[in-house]
């Protein structure tokens, strides 16, 4: 009896070839059955997609082995299944069956435009744009296949667009962390962002430093903010082209009467990580960045952590007196000066009473 044969063995009588026979033609029919069920499932809305998955995998398992004679019936079954499962957001499973409906039969158009589908919906956006192209080539005419390759092709322009974007993002990010680095300069966590919003210096195509610049007048907790403050600045054009302050109603804080301080041996010093999050933050959005980037720019003596400064006993918590005839970046190159985010610095009149008080350092920050 074709029951008790060997798997893979030749039938040896009329009988056992029968018997295989009559065996292929239930299976064929329960194929069929199982198909036409899934099909009503489908119709039937998506309550029932789960029974539709069912019974096209029941008439897979029919048609197994299959053979080259029923590869393109297996090819609409696996297509089928394919569908349902596109509908139920199971793109995995259904790249996976159309992508084994179209190698049973390479004409499978459906296959394509389904395994296309899938293929989107996980980001797969060449190997959509191939299954569009090989669809095509079986039915140029299909314009479904031209609507959804145009839509594939815009987004990988799209794609690569913004991949340049992030790109130029991260190269411009590690120039100008590099520039502040050869200058030896320290950035520090922001500390004043509640009163500029994220701010970052910027590198000009001369290699020249530009960095926006905090002024703030601790005697009644007001600031200043200048934009573009370049490196190769001195302090008096700023300071000499500053307006009356509204509040200075004794004129206390007139051009010859003022100082700029800087407080120095205070604050924690970013990591070479930490300031390339810092300066690409706003610019991309972050999901967009490798995932290795940060981990690059780490290496054996920075492990990605921010570490606090040892100054000398000199410049320890001192306020120091900015010389109004040296450059920014003279003055962001002190040894001891972190640069919180951005620079900051105070403003003091000496014909103020607040400032023996500051002088004497009975004043620190709230």
């Amino acid at each position: 009896m074709a029951l008790l044969m060997e798997p893979g063995a030749e039938p040896r009588t009329e009988s056992e070839q029968a018997d295989l026979d009559a065996i292929a033609a239930i299976k064929e029919s329960a194929a069929r059955e199982y198909k036409e069920q899934g099909n009503q499932f489908v119709r039937m809305g998506r309550k029932h997609y789960a029974d539709a998955v069912g019974c096209y995998t029941k008439a897979i398992a029919q048609m197994e082995p299959i053979s080259p004679g029923a590869a393109a019936d297996a090819s609409v079954l696996f297509a089928n299944r394919a569908h349902v499962n596109l509908l139920l957001g199971n793109h995995r499973r259904a790249l996976d069956d159309a992508e084994q409906a179209v190698r049973l039969s390479p004409s499978n158009v459906k296959a394509y435009y389904r395994a296309a589908k899938a293929a989107i919906a996980l980001e797969l956006l060449p190997e959509a744009a191939s299954f569009c192209r090989r669809g095509l080539e079986q039915d140029p005419a299909n314009e479904e296949l031209k609507k959804l390759l145009s839509q594939v092709e815009a987004q990988q322009s799209e794609q690569d667009r913004q991949r340049a974007k992030v790109a130029q993002a991260i190269a411009a990010a590690k120039d100008l962390a590099a520039a502040m680095e050869k200058r030896g300069m320290k950035l520090g966590k922001a500390v004043y962002q509640e009163l500029t919003g994220v701010k970052k210096p910027k590198l000009d195509e001369q290699g020249v430093l530009h960095w926006p610049v905090l002024l703030l007048y601790p005697e009644v907790m007001s600031s200043d903010f200048i934009e573009d403050f370049s490196e190769t600045d001195t302090f008096s054009p700023h300071l000499d082209s500053s307006p009356p302050l509204p509040w200075d109603e004794n004129h206390a804080y007139t051009r010859e009467a003022i100082e700029l301080y800087y407080q120095a041996g205070v604050g924690t010093i970013l990591s070479k990580s930490e300031i390339l999050k810092y300066l690409l933050e706003g610019t991309v959005d972050s999901k967009s960045l490798p995932e290795s980037l940060f981990d690059e720019e780490d290496g054996e003596n920075d492990a990605g952590k921010s570490r606090t400064l040892t100054p000398s006993s000199e410049g320890t918590g001192k306020w120091i007196k900015v010389n109004e005839g040296k450059t920014l970046q003279e003055v962001l190159q002190h040894k001891d000066y972190i640069i919180p985010a951005i620079p900051v610095f105070f403003v003091v009149s000496r014909k103020s009473t607040f400032y023996k008080e500051f002088k004497a350092g009975n004043w620190s920050l709230p």
